[in-house]
């Protein structure tokens, strides 16, 4: 019976932010107006891109995806933080840690390869634009969003085996405020060297390599940018890669500081680090559809002209 409880804990203890239990109230104001704009900026962007047939376009496609996975990122961890700021709800599920853990990893993967498309995208539309259309032909976007989905899933699934397998005889408490795949495998007693491992290769199999083809697709970009005639078509075919920038900028930056505050920032108190994880999954999928509506004039236009109507109804 105790070896059956040890595989198959009932549920774990989320610990919040420990050391500002009494600020947890005002903690969880800022992250609630900070879910609501993440909601209503990407429903109604995801709105937009489905009524508006000048919408339908590689780009916009690969930005309702993106506003999905920042729906599902958002949706996966804020509204827990707030019932465990709030209420003190502290206590989740196995199943529920291991859903929480398996959306919140699938949706950060799943953003990478959506901006690695973008960079495709944005690749195609000026160094090849008569032939975009024929390259980003619908059969295509269709083929890169199954890839996209089937890598991400084949990817993070096995990190949902990779925890049932362990046994957790010990404390149950998660020293955060929502679950992560190796910060819940701390928690067994077992040799968690296979979940160390993968938990780390992972990242190289998939967000390394989409910087770098990232990179990579700009450098073609830069080049044929460069090698364009006029000042205006210099600023224009810039133009429509800034909103692009700004959210990979917004994506990777802070994961990379995130890394290397784990890895190196041992001085840096835990509460700071677990504060700035959840400002890491709460901030960017409220900021992208912001970026995405100041930089790009179609969007911005559309979302003037949907208020508009309403205001004349």
């Amino acid at each position: 019976m105790y070896n059956l409880s040890c595989y198959n804990p009932g549920s774990f203890t989320l610990a919040g932010i420990p050391g500002l239990e009494k600020f947890h109230i005002w903690i969880g104001i800022p992250f609630c107006v900070i879910y609501v704009l993440a909601v209503v900026g990407n429903g109604t962007l995801l709105y937009l891109i489905v009524i508006e047939d000048s919408l339908h376009e590689p780009m916009f496609f690969f930005l309702f995806m993106l506003a999905t996975t920042d729906l599902i990122l958002s949706t996966a961890t804020v509204p827990k933080l707030l019932s465990n700021l709030w209420l003190g709800s502290q206590e989740i599920t196995f199943t529920d840690c291991l859903t929480q853990m398996f959306f919140l990893h699938f949706s950060f993967v799943v953003d990478s390869a959506i901006l690695l498309a973008m960079a495709l995208d944005r690749y195609v539309a000026i160094c090849f634009p008569l032939r975009y259309t024929t390259v980003l032909a619908p059969q295509v976007i269709i083929k890169l969003v199954v890839g996209i989905v089937v890598r991400s899933f084949l990817v993070i699934l096995p990190d949902v085996f990779l925890l049932k397998r362990l046994p957790f005889c010990g404390t149950r408490i998660i020293p955060h405020t929502y679950c992560e795949h190796i910060g819940v495998a701390q928690l067994s007693s077992a040799n968690i060297s296979i979940n160390i491992w993968y938990g780390f290769s992972v990242p190289v199999m998939t967000v390394v390599s989409d910087v770098i083809f990232i990179a990579v697709s700009y450098i073609f970009i830069l080049r044929a940018v460069f090698h364009l005639s006029s000042q205006g078509a210099r600023q224009k075919a810039l133009g429509t890669c800034g909103s692009h920038i700004c959210v990979i900028l917004m994506f990777y930056t802070p994961a990379a500081f995130s890394i290397l505050a784990h890895r190196f920032g041992h001085s840096v108190p835990r509460n700071m680090l677990i504060l700035f994880a959840n400002l890491y999954v709460a901030i960017p999928p409220a900021l992208n559809p912001i970026v995405y509506g100041v930089k790009t004039k179609k969007i911005q236009d559309k979302f003037i002209l949907l208020f508009t109507l309403k205001k004349t109804q």
